[in-house]
């Protein structure tokens, strides 16, 4: 029987709103203020967002815990099968004594804590959420600071708030594509306006996150290298999204920014490297105690991490595995069974376990077992650990995930929507918060932008401003909801061991993500009504069609040429594999013991 969504159940906008956003508050105070566990706190926040659709919606009890079901399905597959892949490579580099070698090499670069955090947490970490995202850059830059000697909160915290400019270009585009697809926006204008906007952002997190970790006056003393590490990513986000579209400006942002700040510290380095209170004084940089071939072989992890999940972004790959092998279980009792705008509302589970981004890492720590010298034995000892310690993170994620989905299809999330909609004049301020909101419901751009971009455009008609401005908006303003997001909490936990500590962290970023979602909200406001030529100009007639043609374009690979790239890919890791195994000796790490020998 079919069900029609309500969007205004109590008569009252205001009030419906406020019903509606019942799990949402409480989980705010279960997290910041309550300081509960995550995999508690979400529990009893989808009980309450499950007894909200019921009684206040009138949503049938199947329907209600179906899109739930449906919600933790897709939390466990892709998104977990992400985070355990990941920390499965992690961790096999610490126990096998490789990332010593890592840490050697960062601190004969810089010792100091600030300049890691720039190297790892913002320019590579932004490198993986270009080609990956989904969690990945917060798994891996976390437990990279964590095993440098962070603070636990300032492992995790440093890289949520470096993972937000860039997220909207994360994952080869996706979530833009998403919002224009949506939003029923012109693509390439899309890429231009998220690209004039987040180039600001992108300088101005560098200099943040020095601020925030060291304070102040700490701070502000290494402002050169927080300069050229921000202006060289985001001069290079700002050209790439304006000419070349929105699949690369993480990439091609992210290496320039890597080489420039190798560059610059081979030149110049603070004149006193600082380090946490609770660490040594600081002694200067580390002379490099390794070999090349050593250095390469301990990094050759993260490279082939590199390699793997930039390959799994590119079309004909992706296209080729999935003929290969692709299920999609339609839900039964929930696929086309709810009716939003008079159109049903699908509930397909897609298992693309070949192309999933959790297989590419899966694959780089499979290829990594050699390269790191590890036996068999020692790598399913490493896998066991790793999902030992998961067990409340993945939970976490899930329940996050049934979370949304019941908001979804319960209607909640477009009463939400439609109440900052009436925001009147103000909508332009309050348009990033509604892609903030999305974020934090489901942690991902990417989704909130398929919830929440239609609902831009038709605002922003309404109210006579141009489309683009919000729509891309929505995307700008949903980077800044990533590091509140319960699930990004429990991937930042998860790396630095502080599982079920996610009220910290939460505590730790909120303050940070509602300034910087209100940065994006005054910008939002000034291309709106003052500096509009800012705003790319495009033809509005032809734009919705452009989307769809684009996303034809896209499907219309021959399987040849993936299965081809696919090879060479393999081709190349190989190759790196040989030569980073010859090239280093192996490093041979002992139980209990600080000191590491060679042979």
């Amino acid at each position: 029987m079919l069900w029609t969504q309500p969007v205004d159940p109590m008569g009252n906008l205001a009030l419906s709103a406020f019903v509606a956003a019942l799990p949402i508050f409480f989980l705010f105070w279960a997290l910041a203020f309550k300081r509960m566990k995550g995999h508690v706190a979400a529990v009893f926040t989808v009980a309450i967002c499950i007894a909200v659709a019921i009684l206040a919606y009138g949503m049938p009890v199947q329907l209600a815990l179906l899109s739930t079901f449906y919600g933790v399905l897709i939390g466990l597959f892709p998104i977990c099968w992400i985070v355990v892949a990941a920390l499965f490579l992690y961790n096999l580099s610490v126990k096998t004594g490789q990332f010593e070698v890592i840490k050697n090499s960062l601190s004969s670069l810089s010792d100091d804590r600030r300049m890691q955090a720039l190297l790892i947490a913002f320019s590579f970490g932004a490198f993986i959420e270009g080609a990956a995202g989904f969690g990945t850059p917060v798994a891996i830059t976390a437990a990279m600071l964590m095993g440098l000697g962070f603070e636990p909160i300032y492992a995790a915290g440093v890289c949520l708030l470096a993972n937000t400019a860039p997220v909207a270009f994360g994952a080869i585009g996706v979530p833009v594509i998403v919002g224009a697809t949506v939003g029923t926006v012109d693509l390439m204008t899309m890429s231009k306006m998220v690209g004039r906007t987040l180039p600001f952002l992108s300088v101005l997190i560098p200099m943040y996150l020095c601020i925030l970790m060291a304070g102040w006056k700490k701070g502000w003393e290494v402002w050169p290298a927080a300069l050229v590490c921000g202006l060289s990513f985001a001069i290079v986000q700002f050209l790439s999204s304006n000419y070349l579209g929105p699949q690369l400006p993480d990439i091609l942002a992210s290496l320039c920014s890597i080489v420039a700040m190798v560059i610059f510290l081979k030149i110049w380095h603070p004149k006193e490297s600082w380090h946490f209170a609770h660490e040594k004084p600081s002694i200067g940089r580390t002379k490099l105690m390794y070999t090349g071939g050593q250095v390469l072989r301990a990094w050759a992890p993260f490279i082939l991490l590199s390699i793997f999940v930039a390959a799994w972004g590119v079309k004909p790959i992706v296209a080729s595995l999935n003929d290969i092998y692709i299920l999609k279980w339609h839900v039964p009792g929930l696929d086309k069974l709810i009716l939003r705008n008079a159109k049903p509302m699908e509930a397909i589970f897609t298992f693309n376990l070949l192309s999933a981004g959790g297989t590419a890492l899966f694959l780089s720590f499979l290829f990594s077992i050699p390269v790191t010298g590890a036996s068999i034995g020692t790598a399913i000892g490493v896998m066991g650990d790793t999902l030992n310690k998961l067990k409340w993170p993945v939970l976490t994620i899930a329940l996050v995930l049934g979370l949304a989905f019941n908001l979804n299809y319960s209607g909640m999330a477009v009463t939400l929507g439609l109440a900052f909609a009436a925001t009147g004049a103000l909508f332009p301020f309050f348009s990033p918060f509604l892609g903030w909101l999305g974020v934090f419901m489901t942690g991902s751009d990417t989704s909130s932008n398929a919830l929440f971009a239609q609902l831009q455009h038709v605002t922003a008609n309404k109210l006579g401003i141009d489309p683009i401005v919000t729509v891309s908006a929505n995307s700008t303003g949903g980077v800044c909801g990533k590091m509140i997001s319960p699930q990004s909490l429990s991937v930042a936990t998860a790396a630095t061991n502080m599982v079920g500590k996610e009220g910290d962290i939460f505590a730790f970023t909120i303050k940070h993500s509602i300034i910087l979602t209100a940065v994006i909200g005054v910008m939002t406001c000034l291309q709106a009504y003052v500096i509009k030529a800012w705003v790319p100009t495009y033809l509005k007639a032809a734009v919705a069609a452009i989307p769809a043609a684009a996303k034809a374009a896209a499907t219309a690979v021959p399987a040849s040429d993936g299965l081809m790239y696919l090879l060479g890919t393999f081709v190349i890791a190989l190759l790196l594999t040989i030569v980073s195994v010859a090239g280093g000796k192996k490093i041979i790490a002992q139980e209990g013991a600080d000191n590491m020998h060679f042979h």
